[in-house]
């Protein structure tokens, strides 16, 4: 199987965080800012939306990145990750679901004005810190009550796409919440396979 994205996205680091959890070896290929172009036809054709990553395993291919996970788990038969059971199963995506929505809607206008220079308004700016910090509380309250993983006792897909999430509130040049579910959890996530190279890596 080969991934089309350079390393330094976030959307290519959860599927190669994944695939480091399930021992599969992705034939990455760098593409995206400063690299060969998502808009060059050829990569259009196999995404229009002119994103990375995009997954290529043998005549089929898949973009998003959330979705690219759940296929890795799924083909593996990983129901640790994404469990075949409807209601668990169902917890997890709603969390992945969640992460690729609110929480980087929160977190997009602070993100790139901070630390990819792109040019917003103070109060946009502000506005967008305070709807980051909302959505890391809820998910601090949660893991408060799990007392473990993002949707129980278990590492799932959910903490992969949220670790990578909450790394990178954690690395932001914000002024930060308190949060120390998400302290500890992160610790947890640590000894993990792949945690160090995908997560804990000083990327952005």
């Amino acid at each position: 199987m080969k991934l089309l994205g350079r390393l330094t996205s976030i959307n290519v680091r959860k599927v190669m965080w994944t695939a480091a959890q399930l021992g599969l070896e992705l034939d990455r290929e760098d593409w995206g800012a400063g690299f060969r172009s998502p808009q060059e036809a050829g990569y259009l054709a196999l995404n229009p939306n002119g994103l990375i990553p995009v997954l290529i395993d043998g005549g089929f291919t898949l973009w998003e990145s959330n979705s690219i996970c759940r296929y890795l788990a799924a083909k593996a038969g990983a129901t640790a990750l994404l469990p075949a059971e409807p209601q668990a199963r169902a917890k997890v995506e709603q969390w992945m679901d969640w992460q690729a929505g609110e929480l980087n809607n929160a977190w997009r206008v602070a993100f790139m004005a901070l630390v990819r220079g792109q040019p917003h308004a103070p109060e946009a700016v502000a506005a967008s810190v305070a709807s980051w910090n909302r959505h890391m509380a809820m998910l601090d309250a949660q893991l408060a009550r799990t007392g473990a993983h993002v949707c129980g006792d278990a590492f799932t897909l959910a903490d992969i796409v949220l670790g990578l999430s909450a790394q990178r509130w954690k690395n932001a040049p914000i002024a930060r919440a308190e949060l120390p579910a998400v302290d500890a959890w992160l610790q947890r996530l640590s000894s993990q396979p792949g945690f160090a190279e995908f997560v804990d890596n000083g990327m952005p």
